[in-house]
């Protein structure tokens, strides 16, 4: 399992305290030090089952500075390769599953039952 984590926001950390409460050591990638590249970010997506568009932070204060058309899935990508605090968080990945884990709850979808 796999987690793209920023230790500073709430519902990461309450994601990874799920995952953890579940046994499991996830690989901790804090995105902020080590930035997920395009190709890292489009086989998320398709893991996902998402656009571009439906991972980056559009309510954060620097994305309005960019005047981004979120139709453009090209331009999109590029920004949060660019700017990857604009990225939606925390994203956690097991096997050929993901989700976007908001709320925190989500993790619980990549268990088995």
């Amino acid at each position: 399992m796999k987690i793209y984590h920023n230790p500073r926001c709430s519902k990461s950390r309450e994601a990874l305290n799920l995952i953890k409460e579940q046994g499991v050591e996830p690989e901790v990638v804090e995105y902020l030090k080590t930035p997920p590249s395009a190709a890292e970010l489009q086989d998320l997506l398709k893991l996902l089952k998402l656009r571009p568009r439906d991972i980056i932070r559009s309510k954060d204060e620097s994305f309005a500075a960019l005047k981004l058309n979120l139709d453009d899935d090209k331009a999109v990508l590029a920004a949060l390769v660019k700017h990857p605090e604009l990225l939606e968080r925390p994203i956690v990945v097991q096997g050929s599953q993901a989700v976007v884990a908001r709320p925190p709850e989500r993790v619980r979808e990549l268990f088995p039952r």
